[in-house]
């Protein structure tokens, strides 16, 4: 890949890039220069400039945990973690990049971007729909637009459940969220394979859990939670 520039804050010093504190007034930086809302007074507004110019590769990261970090260091604001995983995509190439009308910067994801901690059922019947959200607090419906599937992971080959959310993006489901839907399957045949499998319904349709007897890859903690 070819390197571009890496942002960072105007004027930290060392000691603030070891800390959440300096990841957080670099990414204020970073998301003034992306021109998202009014981050960093010093940047020109985005229909000042001439755009989407690709500023390369730029230290920034999505963790295996769901965790973003900034040259280095985890990103404690999570509204700013939240205002850039609004314009976070993945192109055909398996790329990620926060792309603006500004700037389009790639960044590194580990795994999958988002993870998927909770989630409720919506309605009843036939009508029912199952509902995620992501650790960035966003909300996807289980449907035939954000299938789930399972892949094996990048770092053990085990099999893990992703639900598609949109924009080539991926969110992982934790293994209290999976095992939350194992509860409420039921066995169906799979019109592919002829197998029976655990399945569950939303939005009118079957949704497919794998074999009954499945086990997760085991899935990394975050500091202080649960996987």
């Amino acid at each position: 890949m070819a390197q571009g520039s890496s942002y960072g804050g105007g004027g930290m010093t060392s000691a603030d890039r070891t800390d959440k504190d300096g990841a957080d007034r670099g990414g204020a930086d970073l998301a003034g220069r992306l021109g998202l809302g009014n981050s960093a007074p010093g940047a020109r507004p985005a229909e000042q400039r001439r755009g989407p110019f690709f500023c390369g590769d730029i230290d920034m990261r999505i963790a295996r945990d769901g965790t973003w970090f900034y040259q280095g260091t985890p990103i404690g604001r999570m509204p700013l973690v939240k205002l850039f995983s609004t314009v976070l995509h993945r192109d055909q190439d398996g790329d990620y990049w926060l792309e603006t009308p500004v700037e389009k910067c790639r960044i590194q994801v580990e795994d999958a971007a988002y993870i998927v901690t909770a989630m409720r059922i919506e309605g009843e019947g036939d009508d029912a729909r199952i509902i995620f959200r992501t650790n960035v607090d966003a909300e996807v419906p289980l449907d035939a637009d954000h299938p789930l599937v399972l892949r094996p992971r990048p770092e053990s080959g085990d099999p893990a459940p992703y639900l598609a959310v949109g924009r080539g993006l991926e969110a992982l489901l934790s293994r209290s969220v999976y095992y939350e839907l194992v509860n409420i399957a039921d066995l169906a045949i799979s019109p592919e394979t002829g197998e029976e499998l655990l399945a569950v319904k939303s939005a009118g349709l079957t949704h497919y859990l794998g074999s009954p007897d499945i086990e997760l890859a085991e899935q990394p903690r975050r500091a202080g939670g649960r996987a």
